[in-house]
C-alpha cells in the first residue's frame, strides 16, 4: 500500500526537476542570443539562428508544458528532448565558442 505523502513527495520532485531544468534551458537561451554569429560560424556548426530557435523552442515548450513533462505521459519523452537540447548546447557549443573567440575551451 503507497504512503499518503507519495503523491506530495512526487509532486515536489517534479517541481525541482521543472526549476532546474527551466534554469539550464534559461542559462542556454541567453547565453546563446548575447554570441555574436560569427563565432557560430567559427566553430563550423549550426548557425546561430538555429541554435536560438532551438533553445528558444525548448524553454518555451519547458514553460508552457511545465510540471507535465516530467510525469509519465507522452510528453516525457519531448520534455527530455527539450533538456538535452539545452544541455548540448552549453556542454559542447559553449566552449567551443569561447574557444574560437578568446583561445580558452574552459568555462
Amino acid at each position: 500500500m503507497a504512503s499518503p505523502l507519495a503523491p506530495t513527495i512526487t509532486g515536489w520532485i517534479n517541481f525541482v526537476l521543472l526549476i532546474v531544468t527551466v534554469v539550464v534551458e534559461v542559462t542556454a537561451f541567453v547565453h546563446c542570443v548575447s554570441r555574436k554569429p560569427d563565432a557560430f560560424l567559427a566553430i563550423g556548426n549550426i548557425p546561430k539562428s538555429g541554435w536560438v530557435a532551438m533553445t528558444g523552442a525548448a524553454l518555451l515548450f519547458t514553460v508552457l508544458i511545465g510540471a507535465t513533462a516530467f510525469s509519465f505521459s507522452p510528453l516525457a519523452l519531448l520534455g527530455v528532448i527539450a533538456l538535452v537540447i539545452a544541455l548540448v548546447y552549453l556542454l559542447d557549443v559553449r566552449p567551443a565558442l569561447r574557444d574560437a573567440v578568446d583561445g580558452r575551451g574552459n568555462w
